[in-house]
């Protein structure tokens, strides 16, 4: 027998499916993060060619291992924007050059019921890319992360999502580090900067959401 909550959260990420696809993305329904990796190199990449690929932060991502195996493709090229020992000045330039490549891959702070994407960013990549410049945008989406509309979204990112991935982070130095509460602050560190609201994909489909019946990331 199905497990009861497996079973509930399947019936609310059902109706979040149906809301999305009203709003023009494209969305698939899986039950791990194996099964998003394999949606992915199963479905989505035969329908989207690409030779250029980059990524944003995002744990629910790596949890499919989807980059890992992009990695191993060699007729892909890929755009590294996290890698160690790199100067921030040339990271930044490489996120501005990932603004166009052909794939962008991340994940999102909140989807609401409603069929919204709800996120903040530090230095802005990543919505950038979700908004405008590369051809097709993958995200990656957890169950954790569905909300009732754009205004518990954003109190979840503020008071949740923020605090602990500023955590995650040995180096910043914000107030949330040390109380786990958003002071809305105006350390150098702060990585509450840009909002944004996605409505809808614009053109149809450019936005691939994969919704997974576990909870991934922050």
């Amino acid at each position: 027998m199905e497990n009861w909550q497996d079973h509930f959260w399947k019936l609310r990420l059902h109706q979040c499916k149906d809301a999305l696809e009203k709003n023009n993305f494209e969305v698939h329904l899986v039950d791990t993060a194996e099964a998003a990796r394999a949606v992915f190199f199963e479905t989505i990449r035969p329908a989207v060619p690409f030779t250029t690929a980059s990524w944003a932060d995002s744990m629910s991502l790596h949890a499919t291992g989807i980059l890992e195996e992009l990695k191993r493709q060699p007729e892909v090229e890929l755009i590294e924007t996290f890698a160690p020992g790199i100067p921030r000045e040339t990271l930044i330039e490489r996120r501005r050059q990932a603004l166009l490549v052909d794939l962008f891959l991340t994940g999102s702070n909140a989807v609401t019921e409603s069929g919204q994407l709800v996120n903040l960013d530090m230095v802005g990549n990543r919505v950038g890319a979700l908004t405008f410049g590369p051809r097709t945008v993958v995200l990656v989406i957890g169950r954790n992360k569905l909300v009732k509309d754009v205004a518990e979204g954003m109190q979840r990112i503020r008071n949740y999502a923020a605090p602990l991935n500023a955590i995650r982070h040995s180096g910043w130095k914000t107030p949330c580090r040390k109380t786990s509460f958003c002071h809305d602050c105006r350390s150098p560190d702060r990585i509450c900067n840009t909002w944004t609201i996605t409505e809808k994909s614009y053109p149809k489909q450019r936005i691939k959401i994969i919704l997974v019946n576990q909870d991934l990331g922050l």
